[in-house]
């Protein structure tokens, strides 16, 4: 108000001074100047609503942005997520082709020699053929060599048999994996064509992302505006943590991380900005630190515990946190994916999350956070580094 009372002054100052150029009796002078100040004070008002109706409308809009890019951020994350599945599924697949063609290799190797193990048999049996076999059985005067004669034939039958056998069984096996090669081969042509899509539908949706990020980066544009948003973020995670909590049983063979200090597995590979207690706008500081790294890449626990909370998070996007016992906790904001739920059990070094830049961050990285009893720790303190 005080801004309207000096703008009020400096009017009636000036029309006095225009009051007494004129020659203007005082008694019409104040009759004028009560008319121009109402005016005055009428058109500030009226300003004065329009730029808080307008106000009120970049609050909403940027509400609404906020909502965009929430469901924007999580379908980056599902696509992501199904992306990673194909990935993994591909590089099964090329290990399984692997396999089969190292199969197949030993089973023509095999093949050759049972050939060459079965035609020198024949060329046995066809040599052996000149003593007339026939003419042997019913015309043998030495009964001890018709015994052994016999005995031979019947073992030379007998492994010819059985080469016969293992020849037939590996030529039908070696179909089967040259069949099971065709299959694979099939497979991995259509996951291929499914990254492909994955990957240009990831592209559409972080350019969509974007956009959104922008329109909403204009609306809270002021400093109060954005020292704001960062404190209902926080509490916001406050309150996402409490809520968790309350919701879970902690496991017996959670205790904690009391005796880890110093030795926790860096969460994620990169560029690490420490910026634990430093003024982040205003009155506002930080409670974590940030990983600048490749997006897509792995976020890991830090040590084992479990699943209490795996969704979207303003401010901070795609976030997991991870319950260790006696009120420890580890949080992991900014993901793209999301590879865990809620309730999972998870060891140390297992992969939670997919890094991202989720949140409304310009570039990728992992923001992380360790608190106990919900008061934020200095990561730097615990993690091995």
């Amino acid at each position: 108000m005080q801004p309207v009372v000096a703008l009020l002054k400096n009017c009636a100052t000036s029309l006095v001074l225009v009051a007494l150029l004129y020659g203007l009796s005082p008694a019409g002078f104040a009759l004028a100047q009560s008319d121009d100040a109402e005016q005055e004070l009428a058109e500030l008002q009226q300003e004065l609503k329009a730029r808080q109706q307008a106000l009120q409308g970049s609050k909403a809009d940027a509400r609404e942005l906020q909502s965009v890019l929430e469901q924007s951020e999580k379908d980056i994350g599902a696509v992501a997520r199904r992306l990673n599945n194909t990935k993994t599924a591909l590089a099964e697949n090329r290990d399984q082709q692997e396999a089969l063609k190292s199969r197949r290799d030993e089973l023509e190797q095999a093949i050759a020699q049972q050939q060459e193990l079965l035609g020198g048999q024949l060329r046995t049996a066809f040599i052996s053929g000149n003593y007339d076999y026939a003419k042997m059985v019913f015309y043998q005067e030495d009964a001890a060599r018709f015994e052994r004669v016999l005995t031979y034939y019947k073992y030379l039958n007998e492994a010819r048999q059985k080469e016969i056998t293992q020849f037939k069984a590996s030529v039908t096996e070696l179909e089967q994996v040259n069949t099971q090669l065709q299959v694979k081969a099939q497979e991995l042509s259509a996951l291929l064509s499914d990254q492909e899509r994955q990957q240009n539908e990831l592209v559409a949706r972080q350019q969509d992302r974007q956009q959104t990020l922008v329109k909403l980066r204009s609306k809270i544009a002021s400093e109060e505006s954005r020292i704001a948003q960062l404190r209902e973020a926080e509490q916001a995670l406050l309150e996402a943590i409490e809520r968790a909590q309350r919701a879970s049983q902690v496991p017996q063979e959670l205790t904690g991380l009391s005796g880890e200090k110093g030795k926790l597995l860096k969460p994620a590979s990169g560029t690490l900005r420490r910026l634990f207690g430093k003024r982040r706008q205003g009155q506002v500081r930080w409670k974590g630190i940030m990983i600048d790294g490749r997006e897509g890449s792995a976020v890991k626990a830090i040590a084992h515990g479990r699943v209490i909370y795996s969704d979207w998070l303003r401010g901070f996007g795609l976030v997991t946190i991870i319950e260790h016992g006696d009120g420890y906790m580890s949080v992991y904001g900014h993901n793209q994916a999301l590879l865990r739920s809620a309730g999972d059990a998870v060891a140390k070094g297992e992969t939670v999350a997919l890094l991202g830049q989720s949140g409304g961050q310009s570039s990728p990285n992992l923001y992380f956070e360790i608190r106990h009893k919900g008061k934020a720790l200095n990561p730097l303190q615990w993690l091995d580094i």
